[in-house]
């Protein structure tokens, strides 16, 4: 549509996307430390009321240039939404039911993620871009009411409401840390497997012998609501048999459902996808639990550092099928994804603790 309003190109359209993963991944370990700083409650909610206008002030753009400076601006507020909330969770709920806590909120990103797509799309063919920005933003913003009025203040597991750190965030702890380093790289994995996967699928389904229309390809993602069923079971299954278990088992899921993607069928290609959901989704939950776990302080700093590296494989994972793409089409990209996937489970085996509880401040140690 804004190749079309605007004359644009393709990649000039495309940086209404990539202008926001760039600045999530930019302000994402800002917004960690500034909740440590001054509060992981009061940046949530500040955060979303600043997305929430920032999306409403995006259908006031008249150029497309415009547009792209207003998707800039709010993925820089979206880390200080979602990024901060898995910290405040494992301030709030002890380790043995950080995981089910967590799993439920990822579920909640994936049905929020749905909605947004089918809100904005059918807004968008209606009645236009800018009324597409304005009716998002207006459902943010009561999003944003919501937590004003509904989510506790930041509580320690003491039971004592929590006090801002006084000390600057141990960046150098965090990037030193094993534990963390390696789940990093796992959210790095997780994204690059996501993007991947539904970017080029679309070309594939494209063409013969499927040869899928665009509003065909657009309910594609309706298999995100797979991993709305799958993320909250998950949680369960982490607090009880661990974090590295449910990575295997969402890599097994995962790379399954990559291979089904390769069928002739259409069925077995949409089962695949809802596969690939589930294991994307189960990694996520595991991922963002065990960060709450391996850091013992300023999670919010942690917690920003994992989404910069979760976004950037996100845009790495965008770009580099295409680099196989022309030599050897979708069987090729489902050769890579499945190769991340399987490198997901071996960053979790080699880093993770199987018993991550026993983690101390030496989870720190250079």
């Amino acid at each position: 549509m804004f190749q079309r309003v605007f004359g644009a190109t393709h990649f000039a359209a495309s940086l209404t996307v990539t202008a926001t993963t760039l600045a999530v991944a930019l302000a994402a370990p800002f917004a960690g430390s500034l909740a440590d700083a001054w509060g992981k409650r009061r940046v949530i909610v500040l955060s979303a009321f600043v997305l929430a206008a920032t999306t409403m002030l995006a259908a006031t753009a008249t150029t497309l240039s415009q547009v792209v400076v207003w998707r800039f601006a709010q993925g820089l507020a979206t880390p200080g939404v979602f990024a901060v909330t898995v910290a405040y969770i494992h301030d709030r709920w002890d380790a043995a039911s950080a995981g089910t806590v967590t799993a439920e909120y990822v579920s909640g990103t994936v049905v929020g993620g749905f909605l947004g797509r089918v809100v904005s799309g059918q807004l968008a063919s209606a009645l236009g871009w800018r009324l597409s920005f304005a009716g998002v933003g207006f459902l943010s913003l009561l999003c944003a009411a919501a937590l004003l009025l509904w989510l506790p203040s930041d509580l320690s597991r003491d039971g004592s409401p929590a006090r801002p750190h006084s000390r600057s965030s141990s960046l150098a702890a965090h990037l030193t840390s094993r534990p963390l380093l390696g789940t990093y790289a796992a959210g790095f994995c997780v994204l690059f497997t996501q993007i991947a996967i539904f970017t080029y699928v679309t070309f594939h389904l494209a063409d013969p012998p499927f040869a899928l229309s665009t509003a065909a390809l657009g309910w594609l993602f309706a298999v995100y609501l797979a991993g709305a069923i799958v993320a909250p079971l998950s949680g369960r299954w982490i607090d009880i048999h661990g974090h590295r278990q449910a990575l295997m088992a969402a890599t097994v899921i995962g790379v399954a459902g990559s291979l089904f993607t390769l069928s002739g069928t259409l069925a077995v290609v949409i089962a695949g996808l809802a596969l690939v959901c589930s294991g994307v989704f189960i990694s996520q939950a595991a991922a963002n639990s065990y960060i709450g776990v391996a850091a013992v302080r300023d999670r919010g700093l942690a917690v920003g550092l994992y989404a910069t590296f979760y976004y950037i494989g996100g845009s790495v994972g965008g770009a580099a099928p295409a680099l196989l793409w022309n030599r050897g089409g979708w069987p090729a990209c489902v050769a890579l994804v499945a190769l991340v996937q399987a490198l997901t489970a071996v960053l979790g085996w080699v880093f993770w603790s199987p018993r991550p509880h026993l983690l101390s401040t030496a989870t720190f140690d250079v």
